[in-house]
């Protein structure tokens, strides 16, 4: 056996056991994600597929306590989680379905329109409660037991009543707010304003921007937007329906940040982790997120350094403990 033979059979073997090293992705990849996630996450989707064109992933856009409530309640196969709230991970699915939440974007609260909302173009910062107070205009929010866009809509007009010093506001805002203009999640309202149904509607800056609507942006003491503020958006306390029928979690408030997780038996626990790889790459579904008007947290955080030893191997290098 010559030399050049040799060479060539040693070549043949490297390639081969290389090949089988890196197994081809394939299979479903389901993920359960916040309805303020949906564009974003639909691009992500659209470039993971391209990249692995034997992996199908399958979304599924819904209020993040829903999303929660299909894996503890439902027992619905699922490999991802993406919460616009990283404490539903924490508070529902941690320990028992995830071990840990990790967290990779913020945002902040607004009250969307269109020029042709009624007073479009007299609402300021200084008198949006007056002109929401104001017979005729016809506005909305996400349930807070379903979307935390919808606990976050009423933290932010508990917090007006404190800022503005305005007593008793957050209780007249609640009661002149018709039922059915309260829908499952924040991303059900878009429809409303552009067809004139609502001429309000809270929602996430984010949103806004992706839908091309009028953003009113609030002062930063109540929009949940800045972490130098958490001392004041404490103040802020809604409870939502919990895991069991009767038991509520109070939520308490806090600066915006979204949390993603891999489900413990996510049936496809390999192609997820890829997914998860891009995900929280700066400059791949973070960036994706950064040009949607969405701030990235990079990098991405944990709780502490105890849950790093949680956080697989794949994903490690693109998370640090918060500090």
């Amino acid at each position: 056996m010559n030399l050049k033979y040799l060479l060539v059979l040693l070549i043949f073997v490297t390639l081969t056991a290389s090949s089988y090293a890196e197994e081809k992705l394939e299979g479903i990849v389901t993920i359960f994600h916040a309805g303020s996630l949906t564009l974003p996450f639909a691009q992500m989707e659209k470039t993971f597929e391209e990249n692995h064109p034997d992996v199908d992933v399958r979304r599924e856009p819904a209020g993040s306590l829903k999303c929660a409530r299909k894996i503890t309640e439902l027992g619905k196969p699922c490999d991802i989680m993406a919460s616009s709230d990283f404490k539903v991970i924490d508070e529902l699915l941690v320990p028992k379905y995830s071990d840990y939440s990790i967290r990779f974007a913020s945002n902040q609260i607004v009250l969307c329109y269109t020029k042709t909302s009624l007073h479009a173009s007299e609402i300021t910062k200084d008198n949006w409660f007056n002109i929401l107070l104001t017979e005729g205009v016809s506005w909305g929010f996400a349930d807070p037991n379903v979307d935390p866009c919808g606990y976050r809509s009423l933290m932010t007009m508990q917090l007006a009543e404190i800022y503005y010093k305005k007593p008793g506001l957050y209780d007249k805002l609640y009661a002149i707010c018709p039922k059915e203009n309260i829908r499952p999640k924040s991303e059900d309202q878009v429809a409303l304003l552009q067809t004139g149904n609502l001429d309000y509607a809270w929602e996430y800056l984010s949103v806004g921007k992706q839908h091309k609507l009028e953003n009113l942006n609030l002062p930063q003491e109540i929009n949940l937007g800045s972490l130098k503020y958490n001392d004041f958006y404490e103040k802020a306390k809604v409870n939502v329906a919990g895991d069991k029928p009767g038991k509520f979690i109070e939520m308490n408030g806090d600066s915006i940040t979204y949390g993603v997780t891999l489900i413990n038996d996510a049936p496809n626990k390999r192609a997820a982790l890829a997914f998860m790889v891009c995900l929280l790459d700066p400059d791949g579904g973070l960036k994706i997120l950064d040009d949607m008007g969405q701030p990235p947290i990079i990098p991405c955080q944990v709780k502490n350094s105890d849950i790093m030893k949680n956080i697989p191997e794949q994903i490690r290098k693109l998370v640090k403990p918060g500090e």
